[in-house]
Order: C-alpha cells, then sequence, then structure tokens
C-alpha cells in the first residue's frame, strides 16, 4: 500500500476516536441534565403545601421549633386536608415549646376539620391532659374542683360578712359619748331633766328662749316648778329650775 494511503487511512481513525470520545462526553452531560431536571421535575411536581411540611418536618428535625410553627401556619387553609397540619402544630406546641393553651387549640381544629378522623381519639385525650394541665396552672399549681371553688368562694362571702360585723362593732364601741346637752338644745325623750340656775335678771321668757330659742314656751317653765314659782315676774337668783 502506498504511503498516501496509509496517511488517509490513519486519519480516519483518528477522526473517528475523537468522534467517539465526543459522543461519550456528551452522552455523559445528557445523563447528569437529566438526573438533574428530573429532581427538578420532582420539586416541580410537589404540591406546594407537601413541600411546606417536609420543610417544616425538616425544621422540626433540627430543633428550629419556630421555624417549623411558621411553615406549618403557612400551609393551613381550613380544609379538611388541613387537620393533619393542626395535628402537628398541637405536638409542637405541647412536646416541644409546653404551651398547652395553643396545643388546645389547635387539638380543637383537628376535631373540627375531622371528627371521626384516624387520630380524633388520641386527640381527644390529649386534650384531656391539656386541660388539666391549664387550671393547674391558672389556679395556683393546685386542682380545683367546681364543688371546692364554690365552697371556698361562700367561705369568703361568710368571713367578709363577719368582718363587716366585727368593723362595725368596733365603730360602736369607739364611738365618742353624747356631749351634755346645752341650753337652748331640744331635749330627747328618755334623758334626765335638765336644770337651770337662775341668775340676776333672768325671766321666764329669756329662759325659755335660753332653750327653746323662742320666749312663748316660758309657761310650760312655770308649770314644770309650780312648787318654787309663786310669781312668774319675782324669780330668786339661784333657784333651780327643771326644765321640761
Amino acid at each position: 500500500m502506498r504511503r498516501c494511503d496509509w496517511a488517509k487511512v490513519h486519519a480516519k481513525v483518528t477522526s473517528l476516536m475523537l468522534t467517539t470520545r465526543l459522543l461519550r462526553k456528551f452522552a455523559t452531560a445528557c445523563l447528569a441534565g437529566l438526573a438533574l431536571a428530573g429532581v427538578g421535575c420532582d420539586r416541580m411536581n410537589t404540591p406546594r403545601s407537601a413541600q411546606i411540611i417536609k420543610d417544616a418536618e425538616s425544621k422540626t428535625a433540627d430543633g428550629n421549633y419556630l421555624r417549623a410553627i411558621t411553615l406549618y401556619e403557612s400551609a393551613l387553609d381550613d380544609s379538611p386536608r388541613s387537620a393533619d397540619i393542626h395535628y402537628r402544630l398541637a405536638l409542637l406546641y405541647d412536646d416541644k415549646m409546653g404551651d398547652s393553651l395553643n396545643a388546645l387549640h389547635h387539638f380543637k381544629r383537628y376535631l373540627t376539620l375531622a371528627p371521626s378522623g384516624p387520630r380524633a381519639s388520641e386527640v381527644k385525650n390529649f386534650m384531656k391532659k391539656d386541660e388539666l394541665e391549664l387550671a393547674t396552672s391558672l389556679s395556683g399549681d393546685s386542682v380545683v374542683s367546681r364543688a371546692e371553688a364554690a365552697r371556698l368562694r361562700n367561705e369568703n362571702l361568710t368571713l367578709r360578712k363577719e368582718l363587716e360585723e366585727l368593723r362595725a362593732g368596733v365603730h360602736a364601741s369607739q364611738k365618742p359619748p353624747a356631749e351634755t346637752k346645752t341650753a337652748g338644745t331640744n331635749k330627747k325623750p328618755g334623758a334626765p331633766p335638765r336644770t337651770y340656775v337662775v341668775k340676776e335678771g333672768d325671766t321666764l321668757a329669756s329662759i325659755s328662749r335660753k332653750f327653746y330659742k323662742s320666749s312663748g314656751r316660758w309657761k310650760k317653765i312655770q308649770n314644770a316648778n309650780k312648787n318654787l314659782i309663786d310669781d312668774p315676774a319675782k324669780l330668786k337668783p339661784g333657784m333651780t329650775l327643771t326644765i321640761p
């Protein structure tokens, strides 16, 4: 074979080898692209809420409970499908956050959306536990039954009444004695008779004015002192008159 023929054969073989290498690289790139496209398509074909739930589960596993709660809540839409999300939220609040009040809220939402759901019985038991814990925390770490609460309320009312009566008695005992009535004041029924010592220049009319603020009752004073007064116009200083 001539030299030029060998050169042509060599050139063809070299070209074929290069082509084979390029085809292998292209096939590898295509397979990689298909694999990546498959991952992307899988994420695109996953419903948004399902992906959010997966992300929330991942955050829960990492201990980022607040972020997990935020993700779960963003997936809620008040449909029956959300019942399971409420269940997950309730467990997070109950087990991880120690928040019985929010846990109860989401347990109740689960029963509202799925009253006959597969977790209904379990949820009801959780609610009883959380209600007990909540009642304990609100009553100062001691569970108080309704009967006991009613008894304590009645006892409190009785004690308040007794205290009011005691205070009233103390006030009555501390009340200052009634002041002695002076001339010109009215006489109370049942009080001892008042007396007045006649001074120089006194008349029955002037004495009546002192005690009754009216001179017209002098006759009443005279009648009360008939044994002393012979003449109303002649009162003697030093006489002790009874003032009715």
